[in-house]
């Protein structure tokens, strides 16, 4: 029987762990039902129908007991969804307002730390807006245009906020830089958090679980550093 490991966040099932669980399950079993043709010992009628799958529950559900071909059905349609589309968009502007953050502290801030972290950032993040923009053009992003508030992102800071950084200098750069890129983080935090409940979409989903584990780390490093 295959189990299924407890969640270690309170959000819905993941698409990718549901499908992984389940494509596992059918693979055994096919290879099952191949063994026991080859190997004459079972009735042809069983080898024909085929042996049954148990395949896991989410969580609070029972576990299914059925057919190879039916589990093969079973598996989660990952086409995205709106809040799929929503998530790409929105973050890779989102990212883009914290490389302009990043590439001022090369040249304004005094601590190594505040440096080293805007490196990390920009080696982060630069990758990350080419992944999403790559993921859009592969799924008609085009077609799925919607227009969204700058202001209304989580996280953002405002055009005064990015003068007086780009004034700044020294401590009072990596003071400032660090209570921005925090808010900034959390912000990005929470449109992943937003996403893993609402899309559909298993790549979309992979994206926002390593914004989610990264940036959160980051912010704790952030808050050290202050």
């Amino acid at each position: 029987m295959l189990t299924r490991h407890k969640p270690t966040r309170a959000r819905r099932p993941g698409l990718a762990h549901v499908a992984t669980a389940t494509a596992a399950a059918v693979a055994a079993v096919l290879c099952l039902g191949a063994c026991d043709a080859e190997g004459g010992s079972e009735p042809k009628a069983k080898a024909a129908a085929g042996p049954s799958v148990v395949a896991p529950g989410r969580p609070g559900e029972p576990a299914r007991t059925m057919s190879a071909q039916e589990a093969a059905k079973s598996l989660p349609d990952g086409s995205p969804n709106g809040a799929d589309f929503r998530y790409a968009r929105m973050m890779i502007e989102h990212h883009g307002q914290a490389l302009v953050m990043t590439e001022l502290a090369p040249k304004r801030a005094r601590s190594t730390q505040v440096k080293r972290l805007a490196e990390r950032i920009t080696a982060a993040q630069g990758p990350e807006i080419g992944a999403m923009r790559g993921w859009l053009d592969n799924n008609g992003g085009e077609k799925h245009k919607g227009g969204h508030d700058h202001a209304a992102m989580p996280g953002m800071a405002t055009d005064k906020q990015l003068a007086r950084l780009r004034k700044a200098e020294g401590k009072d750069f990596d003071r400032l830089f660090l209570k921005l890129m925090i808010i900034h983080h959390e912000g990005a935090v929470d449109m992943a958090t937003e996403v893993l409940a609402q899309g559909n979409n298993v790549q979309v989903e992979e994206m926002a679980t390593d914004v989610l584990a990264q940036q959160t780390a980051e912010i704790g490093r952030m808050r050290d550093m202050r």
